[in-house]
């Protein structure tokens, strides 16, 4: 039997693509979501509610890997009644998540938490790597903050080993993504720096994303915590560059903070999203002997341009046009 991957929150953005990606390479998914919504119909998918125990915990049973992607998406207003339901739904889905793990005979190997990179203090002036960094203030981080305590606070067998993932911003060319948005905007004329410009972006493309999702469970002295962020990690005014070079839009009106804040009241979002210096250094991964792909901003950028959506971005490699080369093992190259 092929080893078995447990993917919470399988119907959301990271999770549809994680569960082709584990499927395609002969893992046996199952994949447990609040709805079917979303899910790309790989593996079995179980339902739950984020935060009661039901039959899908047997499926945790000696699992090679369980991955919890379980969240509501941050982008939104964050009115109380948001804040509220961003926060219980990490904190109640890992809770509930570590309880079903402490009840298995045969316990999964590894357990896999999603955290997120806005954890760190607002930088501007150095990297904050996974070893060193210091936490941050207000509402993101105090989010991060809860969603990491429940996760170690969890109390399981020795034998399963905790991870949490911290994330930046991942890259897929599917519609209303960070890509997507920034892309449009850009195209539009709008592509210049917003707020002062100078504060820092770590993301990932979503190749890589995967692959460090494989690294982690494959190597058996991560844990605690990890950056999942690209090296590379350019201020805003550089990283909209970027998006002007990769559409072919020579011009690139800047945005004031102020034109920010109505700009996401409009949107439906918070102009944090882009204002908050995040400098992530993926110093762990790194020293551990990851390799990135896509680890620069053009080149990711320029790929993902050729591989719209979740069937694009799978698509077999002889449709590629970015060359054998990103296909060969890190090892190889």
């Amino acid at each position: 039997m092929n080893p078995v991957v447990v993917i919470f929150g399988a119907n959301g953005f990271l999770g549809r693509y994680l569960t082709r990606h584990c499927a395609r390479t002969g893992k046996e998914v199952v994949a447990i979501g609040r709805t079917q919504d979303g899910w790309s119909g790989d593996g079995t998918f179980l339902q739950w509610d984020g935060q009661t125990l039901g039959p899908w915990a047997l499926a945790l049973e000696g699992a090679e890997a369980v991955i919890n992607l379980a969240g509501r998406s941050v982008n939104c207003r964050y009115t109380a009644a948001n804040r509220r339901e961003i926060l219980e739904s990490r904190v109640n889905s890992t809770q509930v998540i570590g309880r079903a793990v402490a009840g298995c005979k045969v316990a999964p190997k590894a357990w896999l938490n999603a955290s997120t990179a806005t954890w760190y203090r607002h930088a501007e002036d150095q990297p904050q790597n996974d070893w060193l960094g210091e936490p941050g203030e207000g509402f993101s981080c105090e989010v991060a903050q809860a969603w990491e305590d429940a996760f170690f606070g969890a109390e399981v067998p020795a034998e399963t080993r905790k991870l949490a993932l911290r994330i930046g911003m991942v890259l897929a060319n599917e519609d209303q993504t960070v890509y997507d948005v920034l892309r449009k905007l850009t195209a539009r004329g709008l592509g210049g720096a917003m707020g002062s410009g100078n504060q820092r972006v770590s993301w990932i493309h979503m190749e890589d994303f995967l692959r460090a999702v494989d690294f982690a469970i494959a190597d058996p002295f991560l844990d605690g915590t990890i950056n999942v962020t690209a090296p590379e990690f350019p201020t805003n005014r550089e990283w909209m560059q970027g998006f002007r070079e990769a559409v072919g839009m020579p011009i690139g009106l800047p945005a004031t903070q102020s034109m920010l804040e109505i700009g996401a009241r409009l949107m439906g979002t918070e102009s944090e999203l882009v204002l908050k210096s995040r400098w992530a250094d993926p110093l762990r991964l790194r020293d551990a002997g990851f390799r990135w792909r896509r680890g620069r901003v053009a080149e990711a950028l320029a790929d993902l341009e050729t591989r719209p959506g979740l069937q694009g971005f799978f698509k077999s490699p002889a449709g590629r046009s970015a060359g054998a080369r990103v296909w060969l093992p890190a090892t190889t190259r």
